[in-house]
């Protein structure tokens, strides 16, 4: 093969970095880093007011936040004082209130969470008969608003005796939470290599064994953010509550709404009783913030 002159003088033109680019988007990626962050605070900033202020009120007489507002407290910190929250302790309203929440919350997301685990694993990886229109069924009750099923619920529960019960609450957020928990654990599941499976199964690990072993360690994160949506949505329920509760077993959110009521009287106990029912779940979102993003972001993938 012989090289002419022609074409040892020619040279490939040299391509720029960014030189397909429009001007808009070579101006986002100078300006993206350190823009985008600063307005990501600012606005992550924006939203923390309502919280700053709720608890800032909480620890502020009466007569101070009638006098002025919250923000005020910065050039007053003597204003600060704890003697809303010891109130709020000796308002056994409220402290059951915050008791019977504790009572209906968690063993509504447990209940959800294991029920769903297990209706998950059995549609993903069990044979039966009419798996897949059993699993048809159970995703058309997402579309079964909550205030359909109310009038019905309260008759059958008051026929049967729960009527204004905790077990009754706690019934009734276990099978509205159970369609999507199949869902979403069902079609997490399925993702799961089947040679695991496979392999355990000639390991001589029978069906349970397999999902407590293999199953449940890989879909962690799917069930760590299916138990902080079932937590966030039992516990600030109110409409549920309304409903089915009775003066001795109703939640923080009822009791709240039943303290507002009498403004004038207990405007102290609103607000440490706002911000302590707010601080719990989302103590319980950052505790295991981690699992639902990698639950979140795994369902993005697949």
């Amino acid at each position: 093969m012989t090289t002419t002159a022609e074409s040892v003088g020619k040279t490939e033109p040299v391509r720029t970095v960014g030189a397909g680019q429009s001007v808009g988007s070579r101006i986002a990626g100078k300006l993206g880093g350190g823009l985008v962050r600063a307005v990501l605070i600012v606005v992550g900033l924006f939203w923390l007011v309502p919280t700053i202020g709720l608890l800032v009120s909480s620890l502020r007489t009466p007569q101070d936040m009638s006098a002025s507002g919250w923000w005020t407290v910065f050039s007053k910190p003597s204003q600060l004082t704890v003697d809303s929250y010891q109130k709020l302790l000796e308002n056994s309203d409220i402290t059951n209130s915050l008791v019977n929440t504790v009572l209906i919350t968690v063993p509504a997301t447990v209940l959800v969470v294991v029920i769903g685990a297990l209706a998950g694993y059995a549609f993903a990886w069990m044979e039966f008969p009419g798996r897949d229109w059993w699993f048809l069924g159970v995703v058309s009750l997402l579309v079964v608003p909550v205030q359909v099923a109310l009038i019905p619920i309260a008759e059958l529960f008051g026929d049967i005796g729960l009527f204004g019960t905790i077990l009754g609450v706690i019934l009734f957020h276990t099978g509205f939470g159970l369609p999507f928990a199949v869902f979403l654990l069902r079609n997490f599941f399925a993702e799961i290599p089947r040679e695991l499976l496979e392999a355990a199964r000639l390991d001589g690990a029978g069906e349970l064994r397999v999902f407590a072993r293999v199953v449940m360690p890989l879909g962690g994160p799917a069930i760590a953010s299916l138990g902080i949506f079932q937590f966030l949505w039992v516990w600030n329920d109110m409409l549920v509550a309304l409903v089915f509760t009775k003066s001795g077993t109703q939640p923080i959110t009822v009791a709240l709404q039943t303290q507002v009521r009498q403004f004038g009287n207990n405007i102290d106990v609103l607000a440490p009783g706002a911000f302590i029912s707010m601080v719990i779940p989302l103590a319980v979102f950052f505790a295991f913030q981690k699992q639902f993003v990698s639950g979140v972001m795994a369902g993005a993938v697949k």
